[in-house]
């Protein structure tokens, strides 16, 4: 979405041709859906009360044995004011540091035939600072039945479910307590929502839901909403730093369609009028945006792999029923690629469910334990059409179950920890595949794409939406590039294994405690750890300011030959020592720049080459500037 139209919408919040943002009340809605479609959803509720006291146990065994991923830090934000439903994160505000998310239990009902959605979350959380109120977010195209406390300090009168009012500004909504919560009481709030969910104008990127055909006409449907935030189809708290410990699905469709969602599936069962119920646990910490649904009438491709832990999980394959020649012929592929990361980095992080691929109707997504693969089975579908030899889509979203999945920034602002550190695992992947000369000119293929219009990991709480754009995963990955460059390729490998996992005794971890946040202060730590450099600098310039480094450069000649003086000039006058790399006649020279200059003299007639192996990220030549 452009920011003109982000704009509009915004504009269509404070002004609803309908109906007022605020509702203090469980407002009647019109629903826009079949009696039958309600009478399902209603089923649906009732059939999954089994798998739901179940999914319950799982996950109370979950939050025993997974470790906390992170204290919420206070805010004091002025909490309600509308809030538009399609950015995502940004500053915690009072209302929803006040408490921290340990499970969702998500009963829906998807009816293809008019698009609508009609269920009900339960959120089970504890609370971190004393409140009266919690802030919760949900699109403003979906309507609230009724807001219920089933649990809490104070249980309902004869374990009956006590109403709660809300308030909805927006994308947002509090829901008032009765009393003041305490920090360390747990609450559970049941929200029963539905509609005509939010259509993705241009997923993946600008998501939602969307409804799709196969080629043979059955319905298609799937999510997508990092950048939107989860809360455009499902109420939840939308900050990526609050990870619920797990997420129980039970999705109702019209038979013959299956559901392929996140964790391990633990059920299906009929659910009346020819529809089917399935049930899904995820057993480990998962973004919200991760969440995702997964419909159509898949076929399945499977089998057991054994992870470098010693363990085996299972790899299973969602594909077309038009597709699955094409879909047996990539899966060996799925499955080399999965084994090349856990020789880079460590254990599959998700072996405890599996690792899933879906095929969709849009380009891809990082959805854990099930990523979305819409590249139809073509190479350069997300490198410009370019064929490098292999998969290029799948690989990349593989490598977010590392990059992003495991290992999660704690704010969008450093978000090229998921972009930039997997896409340069691609680079890393054709030098094993095809040599250093294909790792070269991939690095050098992402060049021409970075824009320097802002800084890749600003400082300060950043919403999505930040305009960054393909810098945190072109300039983040040309970081690592530089960052190699410093270090060498065995430090720098080394450091990427220990920002996925800390300490390699996790590799045999599977109970969710190997999840973890980190940012980009993490990263540096771990290169200064395992270099013995201060890098500082580097990351400074490359990844917190937005313009790039200009390497000038004079020289002097006489009858013997050129002396060339070399001089660094970063943005805001930051120090930037980067050594240079200087071709005489082939031969490869290094210039020393410790306090950003240094001087190379060179013979009488010899070509000189600055930087030939283009391990330097500056800015382009002009007057005055070292030649490429």
């Amino acid at each position: 979405m452009s920011s003109s139209e982000t704009v509009g919408e915004f504009a269509k919040l404070r002004n609803p041709p309908t109906a007022s943002l605020k509702d203090t009340t469980r407002t009647p809605r019109d629903r826009r859906m079949s009696h039958a479609t309600i009478s399902r959803a209603t089923a649906a509720r009732a059939t999954a009360t089994a798998a739901t006291a179940a999914t319950v146990a799982l996950a109370l065994a979950c939050a025993a044995t997974a470790a906390p991923l992170q204290a919420q830090d206070l805010a004091t934000i002025d909490d309600r004011v509308p809030t538009n439903p399609y950015i995502s994160g940004g500053e915690l505000i009072r209302a929803q540091a006040a408490y921290d998310v340990t499970f969702y239990d998500l009963t829906l009902a998807v009816e293809p035939a008019d698009s609508t959605i009609e269920g009900a979350v339960e959120m089970t959380a504890r609370i971190t600072q004393p409140t009266d109120d919690i802030a919760m977010d949900l699109d403003t195209l979906l309507a609230i039945e009724s807001v219920k406390l089933l649990r809490g300090p104070h249980d309902p009168a004869e374990g009956e479910p006590q109403e709660l009012t809300y308030e909805r500004l927006g994308g947002r909504f509090w829901i008032d307590f009765p009393h003041v919560m305490q920090p360390g009481d747990e609450f559970t709030v049941r929200v029963a929502y539905g509609g005509h969910p939010r259509i993705a104008p241009n997923p993946p990127w600008d998501g939602g839901f969307q409804w799709a055909e196969t080629p043979s006409g059955a319905p298609w449907i799937a999510t997508s909403n990092q950048l939107n935030g989860a809360d455009v189809w499902w109420p939840n708290k939308d900050h990526v730093s609050d990870k619920p410990d797990s997420v129980g699905l039970h999705i109702t469709v019209p038979v013959p369609l299956v559901v392929a969602t996140n964790g391990r599936q633990i059920g299906m069962e009929p659910a009346g009028d020819a529809h089917s119920t399935y049930h899904w646990f995820v057993s480990t910490p998962i973004s919200n945006y991760n969440v995702s649904l997964n419909i159509a009438p898949y076929r399945k491709i499977e089998s057991e792999m054994e992870s470098v832990a010693g363990d085996t999980f299972p790899v299973v394959f969602y594909v077309l029923a038009e597709d699955l020649e094409k879909g047996q012929v990539l899966f060996p592929e799925i499955v080399k690629h999965v084994a090349w990361f856990e020789s880079k980095l460590g254990p599959y992080p998700f072996r405890a469910d599996k690792y899933g691929v879906a095929q969709t109707p849009h380009l891809g997504m990082e959805h854990q334990t099930i990523i979305a693969y819409g590249a139809n089975f073509n190479n350069g579908s997300m490198t410009g059409g370019v064929d490098w030899g292999f998969d290029a889509l799948h690989h990349h979203e593989l490598g977010h179950e590392w990059w992003g999945n495991l290992v999660t920034n704690t704010d969008w602002k450093d978000m090229w920890v998921h972009e930039g550190i997997d896409t340069y695992m691609q680079a890393l992947y054709l030098e094993d595949e095809q040599g250093i000369e294909r790792y070269h000119e991939y690095m050098a293929s992402m060049a021409p794409r970075i824009r320097n219009r802002l800084p890749v990991a600003p400082y300060g709480a950043t919403a999505t939406g930040s305009g960054r754009g393909g810098d945190i995963y072109f300039k983040g990955a040309w970081t690592l590039h530089a960052v190699r460059r410093m270090i060498g390729k065995a430090d720098l490998m080394r450091a990427l294994r220990l920002m996925a996992y800390e300490d390699e005794a996790m590799w045999e971890v599977t109970d969710g405690s190997q999840v973890r946040f980190a940012g980009t202060s993490d990263f540096e730590s771990i290169v200064a750890e395992v270099s013995g450099q201060d890098l500082g600098w580097l990351f400074d310039v490359y990844l917190r300011e937005a313009e790039l480094p200009r390497l000038m450069a004079t020289h002097e000649e006489d009858n013997e030959g050129t002396t060339y003086t070399f001089e660094w000039v970063a943005p805001n006058e930051r120090p930037f020592p980067m050594p240079v790399d200087v071709a005489v006649d082939g031969r490869i020279q290094t210039v020393d720049m410790t306090d950003g200059t240094g001087v190379l003299r060179v013979p009488a007639r010899r070509e000189v080459v600055v930087d030939p192996e283009r391990w330097i990220l500056r800015a382009r030549p002009r007057p005055g500037s070292a030649p490429e």
